[in-house]
């Protein structure tokens, strides 16, 4: 398990109050002056937390440390908001286990962030089967989360979120600046179509996210007049796909489609079937094939995937941050650093205000929650706020392929509500 604490020491206020009680000798009136509570006062230096639960070692590190690196960046500039008094800290935990992200894990990371009293929110998790763990002990605990990049719409959406929240029904913790599977599989539906793409074959990894992904991309594209072929599950840490792609040969698609991320079969598909003559039919899935070159290098050509987010580099308000981000880590952004970004700004702003509207007592974790659902902050990604399930208002999609091994942009998506 890795630990990282990005320390900020920070800047103003402090609050006391006085009383003053008078009263007169017999046959006179008394009168008393109200006086309100002092808040109890903090003691100098009083740490608190913004807990990151991400993938940060094996296969998904790729994007869960760009993603980390976003939040820690987000924390750190939250500096000059801070009450005197206040240090703010950065703690990551690693949800993966052998390398792949990991749904005990990252139960077990967030009962860590609830045991400690000094954390008042959380950033993460990267993952929706990851997020659909977490939620109901979050959730039960009070403690606001702030998802950077989990899309399944079950998290939020329908009688799934609810039973998700039964401990505690009358209380939504969890929230997220991403768009949500649904969108990313119907854009996707309608970019294979647009293509000329007629012929489908649908894989998934019979996760949450991955089945949402391909449900929706199969019903879409059906319903635009395309074909699916067929659809199969993966058995969990598959290695050898020749089996299936021989049935994907057989069937002749003119794309395969992914439902599921790099390391859980998504690089290794791609890479092997190169060896069973489909190099060259195309390629598709959502934000968990962001990082496809990692496994598949230049075989990643001629694959086509979704981000629940905006293209940072290509937004004017996003600027400042992509040039502060590449300054410290010497390295250009991740799909989801903007969105950690922006996610951990949320968590940093509603600490704050509940501090201050507390007169610079220590905040309850509630008081944190009511914030993040009131948000209205100007981000890199663009403005955030959240509805009634805590879905992100302003949503947005971009869409990727790959040339030479490297992914490139072709354009964005602002989606409609």
């Amino acid at each position: 398990m890795r630990l990282i604490l990005a320390t900020v020491a920070l800047t103003a206020l402090a609050a006391c109050s006085g009383a003053n009680n008078a009263s007169t000798s017999k046959n006179t009136t008394t009168t008393t002056t109200a006086v309100t509570a002092a808040p109890s006062p903090v003691p100098p230096g009083q740490v608190v937390k913004i807990g990151i639960d991400l993938p940060l070692s094996g296969g998904d590190a790729s994007v869960g440390i760009s993603t980390e690196q976003g939040a820690l960046l987000a924390i750190d500039q939250a500096q000059k908001n801070m009450p005197r008094g206040y240090t703010l800290q950065g703690e990551a935990l690693d949800d993966a286990v052998q390398g792949v992200h990991n749904p005990e894990q990252g139960v077990s990371n967030v009962r860590s962030f609830i045991s400690d009293q000094d954390v008042l929110a959380v950033v993460g998790p990267y993952n929706s089967n990851v997020a659909r763990a977490e939620i109901p002990v979050t959730n039960a605990a009070g403690l606001a989360q702030v998802g950077p990049s989990v899309v399944a719409d079950n998290l939020t959406l329908g009688p799934e979120a609810a039973q998700l929240r039964r401990v505690n029904p009358s209380l939504n913790t969890f929230f997220r600046v991403c768009t949500t599977d649904s969108r990313q599989g119907s854009a996707l539906a309608q970019f294979a179509r647009s293509l000329g793409f007629k012929r489908a074959y649908i894989i998934d990894d019979n996760e949450t996210y991955g089945l949402d992904l391909a449900d929706r991309f199969e019903k879409d594209f059906t319903n635009d007049g395309g074909t699916v072929l067929a659809r199969d599950h993966l058995a969990k840490n598959t290695q050898d796909f020749k089996s299936l792609l021989l049935k994907v040969l057989a069937a002749k698609p003119d794309v395969v489609f992914f439902g599921g991320v790099t390391s859980t079969g998504g690089g290794l598909i791609r890479k092997q079937m190169f060896g069973i003559g489909l190099g060259k039919t195309a390629y598709m899935g959502g934000d968990g094939l962001a990082d496809l070159a990692t496994v598949a290098a230049a075989q990643a050509d001629g694959s086509y995937y979704t981000v629940a987010a905006p293209n940072a580099t290509k937004l004017p308000s996003a600027q400042a941050f992509v040039k502060a981000y590449r300054a410290k880590y010497k390295a250009d952004i991740g799909p989801y650093s903007a969105n950690a970004y922006a996610a951990a700004q949320v968590a940093a702003s509603a600490i704050i205000q509940a501090i201050r509207s507390g007169h610079g007592a220590l905040p309850a974790r509630t008081a944190v929650v009511g914030n993040v659902a009131s948000t209205r902050l100007e981000t890199p990604i663009g403005p955030i706020s959240f509805d009634k399930f805590g879905d992100v208002t302003n949503p947005v999609l971009s869409l990727y392929g790959f040339k030479n091994g490297q992914s490139y942009f072709i354009r964005q998506i602002q989606l409609k509500l």
